[in-house]
């Protein structure tokens, strides 16, 4: 399960993938819109039962999920 507490993955909901407070908006729905250039400000107009935690959410979760650490070159 999710250590955040606004992402949730809930089978029969969207595949199972992880969404924003169980609503049917995907973690990866968001990253897309702000790959594509949408502000928070956008976003937010568009899809009214987000809030702005739910943005920074999706970010946080997402860089979990990379989980690798960067190494400093010296």
């Amino acid at each position: 399960m999710s250590k955040h507490p606004r992402i949730t993955m809930i089978p029969g909901l969207c595949g199972g993938r992880p969404t924003i407070r169980g609503l049917r908006i995907r973690v990866s729905d968001i990253l897309d819109l702000l790959a594509a250039g949408a502000s928070r400000s956008e976003i937010l107009e568009d899809y009214p039962y987000l809030e702005d935690e739910d943005i920074t959410a999706a970010l946080q979760y997402s860089s979990a999920q990379l989980g690798h650490r960067v190494l400093a070159a010296e």
